[in-house]
């Protein structure tokens, strides 16, 4: 059975860091590329930062411009383990944070995804 389990989730003052996790269970991490979306109520999920399986730097990352240049998203496949390091954190921030893992298809589109974790509450205070 394939599981993602995020943690790392918390409150947090604007201007503050938080590093998210993701374990995956049941699936070989290497063969997907791993994906960090979020929702807040009333919303459809939004991409936030994806990092590709494989080594070429051309199509390593990406990321939503409302967080280029304050997240970072990481992966180590020998723990079968993604990361999304959260830096500066601002008030619209504050979201449920979703790992996902795609063999294939748009990476900035939700239902694309194969596999999706429970989510981790994000809440940053002004």
């Amino acid at each position: 059975q394939v599981q993602l389990v995020e943690s790392g989730g918390g409150l947090v003052q604007a201007g503050g860091s938080l590093r998210l996790s993701c374990t995956a269970f049941g699936l070989t991490l290497n063969n997907y590329a791993m994906a960090w979306f979020r929702q807040t109520p009333g919303k459809e999920r939004e991409f936030v930062a994806i990092r590709w399986n494989g080594d070429s730097p051309s199509f390593s990352t990406a990321y939503a411009d409302s967080v280029k240049g304050r997240f970072t998203v990481s992966r180590d496949d020998a723990k079968n383990m993604a990361f999304l390091q959260m830096s500066r954190l601002k008030p619209e921030d504050t979201a449920v944070y979703y790992c996902a893992a795609q063999s294939a298809g748009s990476p900035w589109t939700a239902s694309e995804y194969q596999y999706w974790g429970q989510g981790t509450q994000v809440t940053v205070s002004s």
